[in-house]
């Protein structure tokens, strides 16, 4: 079964299609089609279902989209739906002009931005699941048939931030995977291999619902 892939980004493509073996998992850029919505939502979920209609309305056919970001609770959620277009605190949300700042940069001012904000004593860290440092990724997917034909599924996975740029590890994953620690595990998220990345990540345990789904429409 053919599915496109809502996105531009190749290693979201190569986890897919590790999460979903036996489907071909496409993305626009390989059939040459030019694909750059804009995403006016203010949810993972509302992101997910404007990328999804719009793909759809270019290939007619099934499309698969997703939105996730990371967000950092005592940031009250920064960077969140931003997360790929975070450019610091002064740009929470992306610069003005559309710019973009490296994924070494992000890194550096997300953790800079959290340890300054846990300088001040008004902090509260009582409803934080892993304590003052405590962030987590959201994944929501959206698989989109068509007309009102739609199924989503929207899963998490918890960390901590690292405390200092000098400390993030690993090679594997993207993003800010080197930054977010995993105490059960003792490990980065980019520490981890892709299997166990995947049976625990929030893309993983999102894709494992969305794939019942699937094999029963298939």
């Amino acid at each position: 079964m053919k599915i496109y892939l809502a996105t531009g980004n190749k290693n979201k493509k190569k986890e897919m299609a590790e999460l979903l073996p036996g489907f071909d998992i496409v993305i626009p850029s390989d059939e040459g089609i030019d694909f750059d919505p804009d995403e006016t939502g203010t949810t993972f979920y509302e992101n997910s279902i404007i990328k999804a209609k719009a793909l759809f309305d270019l290939v007619h056919a099934p499309v698969i989209a997703d939105d996730s970001g990371i967000s950092v609770d005592a940031l009250d959620g920064v960077p969140g739906i931003y997360s790929s277009r975070y450019a610091g605190p002064d740009f929470p949300q992306g610069k003005p002009d559309g710019t973009k700042i490296s994924q070494d940069e992000q890194n550096i001012f997300l953790i800079n931005q959290l340890n300054k904000r846990l300088e001040k004593p008004e902090t509260r860290f009582n409803d934080f699941m892993n304590g003052p440092r405590s962030c987590h990724y959201t994944c929501a997917f959206v698989l989109y048939l068509g007309g009102d034909r739609l199924y989503v599924v929207q899963e998490t996975f918890e960390g901590t931030l690292i405390d200092d740029i000098s400390k993030q590890a690993g090679d594997g994953g993207f993003g800010y995977d080197p930054i977010v620690f995993l105490p059960e595990q003792n490990k980065t998220i980019a520490q981890l291999t892709a299997e166990e990345k995947n049976a625990i990540s929030h893309r993983g345990k999102a894709v494992k619902a969305l794939k019942k789904i699937i094999e029963q429409l298939s």
